[in-house]
């Protein structure tokens, strides 16, 4: 049997000492290391840094070598030591930085510093896009005859060049004022310097929009990570940046990682984007670990969007986070102009007023964006005679009709099931699926404008082959006439021949129970609104609402960022939420709903004698998803103005929960969570 060890690392000794036994990481939720032999008959080596085959009761796992001893830490028996079977690895993937960053976001986090590590090389799967770059993608005409700056643009990059180590910069500017060509400037600044450069994007389609601007301006200095590649094309990458071959490595929220030479300058794009936060352990922000990364490497942070996240603008009203502004369009463009058009009474998915639009649009040679944040063809089953609903039986959702796969989904588990003919609780002919998704609105867009050219783009479309570049390099030459999708076409997308911009239903979301709910909503708004007269000042957006007052919806079709930062930071500030506390959730899951009630009752008894004096708890209550794959869910919220105290009352909380622990309840938990769901 193996030899487990209570989780700290020994000093490492000096290479030129014969190595003996190998210190593991695995991937696993248990925070501790394990210690091993190098393989049976093979000669003693450096092994620091690379992965190891090892078995592990009667498994094979993968692990981390992290450290390697002469001796074992007192009370190992050496007789228990087994051999690793082999050494994955010919060249050590991780370092002493990569290894520290895992122990801090283990402890920050509350993850095993295993899992952590292994978050940073996650497994990837095939799909269509950049896998690398070469210096035959180098332009040296754009290279040699670089865009001139307007001044707002020159003002801000001598700010950022001119930055002290650790400095944070935050890029506010308005859609199409020209942020990506700071980014691109600052980073070949950076690089002149002989320094190293991460760029994160939140969407998948925004790193292939960037990757082409890096493979035109830095060719084979440049690298590209995400989770969409192979493991073997990314291993490729990590090896290139890691040698130094690659300077600046772009990537979305795991790229963050990146095994850079002398980090010099990390750049957050959409800044306030929530898939930079990570739905699974380790629950990690990738914002967070910029910050770290800059603090550890001396380097200053430049984040930028022009809906920047609450917490972000409050720092900048703080004058915590030094503010670079641009407020003008530089290719032609003025802001659109926004509409609120009321759904009230309307006749189908789309108002006469925003088929009306889309028809002259098209007239002129121009194009249309379509947005709704909503996949599938209906998603909700409703009996007018009973009130029966159609849910899935291992969630507390509705379930989704996707019309064109025959059958209805679960967005969360992936249950699915065939749509009844009749209610099966009354038999009535009546019931059926109402509301809409991306897929009702394709097929009425196509009887409405049979003779338009109309791409859909969300989750359903977007995983066959290639069809997310394809579709985006069709609409962006002009051989599509409307583009409709979902959150993927909002943000950061740049395509001279749109005009109009139509948001099918802007309610959703709205009143979910999330304190960010309404912030999610402007920023959405804006974003896609940005996509309009990005070249000519004529630009259009129509707003499609049920809420034609709500408060977020009219601030965001006014652009009044102010307004509605004022407003909500008020409202944050009066109820205790972020970024005027700090937030530590607990979920509680399993599948008997009783035991997992016992065992919030019981975390909550452990945590109310530590509550620093400035926090307070919220539950323990049901989760508004209370009801996910089988498991059922409940919540604990810490809420404190501390993190530092907020950390140590949950740490001692979850010791003294874990003596005990119901082994079939599962305990997550989630610090400074962006979803409450």
């Amino acid at each position: 049997m193996y030899q487990a060890v209570s989780h700290y690392h020994l000093p490492l000794l000096p290479y030129r000492i014969p190595l003996v036994y190998l210190e593991l990481l695995f991937s696993l939720p248990i925070n501790r290391s394990w210690f091993y032999l190098p393989p049976a008959g093979k000669p003693i080596a450096n092994f620091f840094g690379c992965r190891a085959a090892a078995p592990f009761g009667k498994r094979q796992l993968s692990g981390c070598i992290i450290g390697i001893h002469e001796n074992l830490p007192p009370g190992v028996d050496p007789s228990k030591i087994k051999n690793i079977t082999r050494v994955i690895d010919a060249q050590p993937l991780f370092g002493e930085e990569e290894i520290r960053l895992a122990k801090w976001m283990s402890d920050y986090y509350f993850c095993a510093q295993g899992e952590a590590l292994c978050a940073m090389l996650p497994s990837g799967r095939r799909t269509a896009g950049y896998s690398s770059f070469s210096d035959d993608d180098f332009d040296k005409n754009l290279a040699s005859a670089p865009l001139t700056l307007s001044d707002e643009q020159r003002n801000a990059l001598a700010g950022i060049d001119g930055a002290s180590p650790q400095d944070i910069f935050y890029l506010h500017g308005i859609t199409g004022s020209g942020k990506t060509e700071v980014f691109l400037r600052a980073a070949e600044n950076t690089l002149a310097r002989g320094r190293s450069v991460i760029y994160l994007v939140p969407e998948i389609a925004l790193t292939k929009q960037t990757a082409d601007a890096l493979g035109r301006r830095f060719g084979g200095k440049a690298a590209l990570l995400h989770s969409a590649m192979t493991g073997s094309e990314k291993l490729d990458e990590w090896m290139k940046i890691k040698r130094g071959e690659a300077r600046i490595v772009l990537g979305p929220r795991s790229a963050v990682f990146a095994p850079v030479q002398d980090l010099g300058l990390l750049i957050i794009d959409e800044e306030h984007d929530g898939s930079y936060k990570s739905g699974m352990t380790p629950r990690y922000h990738a914002r967070q670990v910029a910050m770290r990364r800059c603090a550890v490497y001396g380097a200053p942070l430049l984040m930028g969007s022009a809906t920047p996240s609450a917490e972000a603008w409050q720092l900048m009203q703080n004058n915590k986070i030094k503010k670079l502004s641009l407020t003008r369009r530089l290719s032609g463009g003025t802001l659109p102009e926004i509409k609120i058009v009321s759904l009230a009474g309307a006749h189908g998915c789309l108002t006469s007023e925003l088929k009306a639009e889309i028809r002259k649009t098209a007239a002129e040679g121009r194009q249309t964006i379509l947005f709704l944040n909503r996949r599938g063809f209906a998603y909700f089953y409703h009996c007018p005679q009973c009130g029966c609903e159609l849910t899935c039986k291992r969630c507390s959702v509705s379930l989704t009709w996707h019309k064109a796969k025959g059958y209805a989904e679960c967005h969360y588990c992936g249950y699915r099931a065939a749509p009844p003919e009749a209610c099966p609780n009354c038999g009535s002919l009546e019931a059926g699926f109402t509301g809409f998704g991306t897929e009702l609105i394709e097929e009425e867009l196509k009887t409405v404008f049979p003779d338009l050219t109309v791409k859909r783009l969300d989750a359903d479309s977007a995983a066959a082959g290639n069809t997310l570049e394809t579709t985006l390099t069709e609409f962006r030459e002009g051989l599509v006439d409307i583009l409709l999708g979902t959150q993927m076409v909002a943000k950061g997308l740049n395509f001279p021949g749109v005009k109009l911009v139509g948001v099918v239903f802007a309610d959703i979301g709205l009143h979910l129970p999330d304190f960010r709910a309404a912030e999610r909503v402007f920023s959405l708004l804006v974003q896609v609104a940005g996509r309009a007269g990005r070249f000519f000042p004529d630009g259009k957006v129509l707003v499609q609402t049920l809420r034609p007052s709500d408060p977020a919806i009219v601030r965001a079709c006014a652009l009044d960022l102010d307004g509605f930062y004022n407003a909500e930071l008020a409202a944050r500030r009066e109820l205790r939420f972020p970024p005027f506390t700090r937030l530590i959730r607990w979920v509680l899951r399993g599948a008997d709903e009783a035991r997992v009630t016992s065992e919030a009752a019981r975390l909550y008894k452990n945590v109310i004698p530590r509550l620093p004096p400035d926090a307070d708890i919220l539950g323990p209550a049901e989760c508004p998803l209370s009801l996910l794959n089988g498991k059922y869910r409940r919540h604990i919220i810490l809420r404190g103005e501390r993190a530092g105290a907020l950390h140590a009352a949950a740490r001692l909380a979850m010791a003294d929960f874990s003596n005990g622990a119901d082994p079939r309840v599962y305990l997550e938990t989630d610090v400074d969570p962006v979803a409450l769901l």
